[in-house]
């Protein structure tokens, strides 16, 4: 495939759009971005040249260049001879559809539509679509130039073809794609995140600890581990000789116990304020900014020595 004559299509540009647009560029691919928002061409090209550091870094695929990025607020022009399509517009349902229908008007019926939803399902975006066999989802995790994971799956009415050719792009461009079998709420990710804040929010509300320390907990604890092997496998290390079989075994009656224990995410939004009085603590004195530079910076390292190693998935 010659990237630099391969248009990719990027329908939205905030934070998740302006990610993927990045990476289709790292990857060498020409980019057309579309979006109405005022000042959104000026906000794009801004993000770009914030995140092309990073991408370096990582490294780029031959011919990869910022000058590979166009942009119109026309989305029919956009999707015109994309052999891909990336849509990111806003988590709501008719604008998804408004959206799609544009996108068809103009774009080649066998070109794969993807969404970034993060919420929405599949089948709820292809009602109504006049090809919805090729759409597909899509959804990245931010920021999306930079953490490799895409989660791809189908609708009720997506071709099984479609899915695997979706996944064999977001690979061939250097994605870490995994295959969501069945549509779910949240998808994949995002509920194992919730999970896990369910249980953070109610510990902070309980008095247990405050959300400094729970951040620290999870980033100088599980969460190192959790960065270079998943769930499983970490519990099957810390089985010894019998595996993860031994550690559920031993421990499957105190860790019923805890799950029993655990709290429930807040049904009113009063727990908010506590929440993010905690995070104005935690960041009292920092340069927040700063700091996710250093975040970029460290997950180039990772995501590089990852890379670099063959035994680490």
């Amino acid at each position: 495939m010659d990237r630099a004559n391969t248009k990719i299509a990027v329908v939205g540009t905030g934070v998740i759009g302006a990610g993927w647009a990045v990476h289709f560029l790292a990857q060498g691919f020409e980019v057309v971005a579309t979006d109405p928002a005022p000042g959104a061409e000026a906000r794009l090209r801004e993000w770009v040249d914030d995140y092309w550091p990073a991408v370096e870094a990582l490294g780029l695929a031959e011919g990869a260049s910022k000058d590979q990025l166009s942009f119109t607020t026309d989305v029919a022009q956009a999707v015109r001879d994309a052999a891909f399509i990336q849509e990111s517009g806003p988590e709501r349902l008719e604008v998804k559809h408004a959206l799609i229908a544009t996108i068809e008007s103009a774009a080649k019926a066998d070109v794969l539509i993807a969404s970034s939803s993060s919420g929405l399902s599949v089948s709820e975006i292809q009602a109504g679509a006049r090809h919805p066999e090729r759409i597909v989802l899509g959804h990245p995790f931010n920021p999306p130039h930079l953490i490799p994971l895409v989660e791809v799956g189908g609708g009720k009415l997506t071709s099984a073809e479609s899915v695997t050719k979706a996944i064999a792009f977001y690979v061939s461009t250097g994605k870490k794609a995994i295959r969501i079998n069945k549509e779910v709420k949240g998808h994949i990710a995002n509920r194992l995140q919730v999970a896990l804040w369910q249980e953070a929010i109610s510990l902070v509300q309980k008095g247990v600890a405050s959300v400094e320390d729970i951040d620290t907990a999870i980033s100088y604890g599980p969460g190192l581990r959790w960065a270079l092997l998943g769930p499983f496998i970490n519990l099957h290390a810390s089985g010894g000789a019998g595996g993860i079989t031994h550690l559920l075994q031993h421990l499957g009656a105190s860790q019923r116990e805890w799950a029993r224990d655990l709290g429930q995410y807040p049904e009113t939004d009063d727990y908010i304020e506590q929440i993010a009085r905690g995070v104005d603590d935690e960041l009292k004195g920092r340069d927040f900014a700063a700091m996710l530079r250093e975040r970029d910076e460290l997950l180039v390292q990772l995501i590089a020595t990852k890379a670099s190693k063959v035994q680490i998935p």
